[in-house]
């Protein structure tokens, strides 16, 4: 008794890649006439030589008169951050409160701009937070820092020893003739011309 090779399910037939228009009019005559009923069978009844998948998903996301076309609108897009954030990754359920949205449009939408959104978002305010921890950091250790060090005060050098004081009280001249000499307690006027010649006067 001959038997069936295991992969006899497996057609070397069946096409796969991208439709042909000439697929897409018989698939969307054959349910016009016969409706969607079983995918397989339905593949083999319309003559395509296609996977029952195939045509659920060709039909579905490309070729039912209800698909919607065009980008999502603002609108829709709150719909869907709003039923995700309820019912998650269910893109069928959701897609049923989007009339001519189909799930796998919504899933591709989903990842692709709102779930990468998300991540930037979420991305710029961890290296914000970061960066003001580091400024946090920084500002209180210049803080203590700068309370740890003594504050630098202005001193002046100091030039005692370095000049012989003033007299406190000038000797009194009590006689005109005496200004003259040579006494130890006058200056004379080579006193004061030699001390010029040492100034560069």
């Amino acid at each position: 008794m001959d038997k069936k090779p295991c992969n006899s399910s497996q057609d070397p037939e069946v096409r796969k890649g991208p439709w042909t228009m000439e697929e897409d009019l018989i698939l969307i005559n054959y349910i016009a006439n016969h409706g969607e009923g079983v995918w397989n069978s339905l593949a083999k009844a319309a003559g395509l030589k296609r996977t029952g998948k195939s045509c659920r998903l060709r039909w579905l996301n490309y070729l039912r008169p209800d698909v919607r076309r065009g980008n999502i609108t603002p609108e829709e897009q709150l719909l869907i951050m709003e039923l995700h954030a309820k019912w998650g990754n269910r893109w069928s359920k959701i897609a049923k409160h989007l009339p001519g949205r189909t799930d796998n449009e919504i899933k591709n939408f989903w990842r692709t701009r709102i779930q990468k959104h998300i991540k930037q978002a979420e991305n710029f305010q961890q290296q914000n937070s970061e960066i003001n921890d580091h400024h946090h950091h920084h500002a209180s250790s210049s803080q203590m820092s700068t309370m740890a060090e003594p504050m630098e005060t202005y001193s002046p050098t100091s030039y005692q020893g370095t000049l012989e004081p003033f007299p406190t009280q000038f000797p009194t001249i009590t006689d005109q003739s005496s200004c003259c000499t040579n006494d130890s307690n006058y200056w004379t006027m080579e006193d004061i011309w030699s001390m010029q010649l040492l100034n560069g006067d």
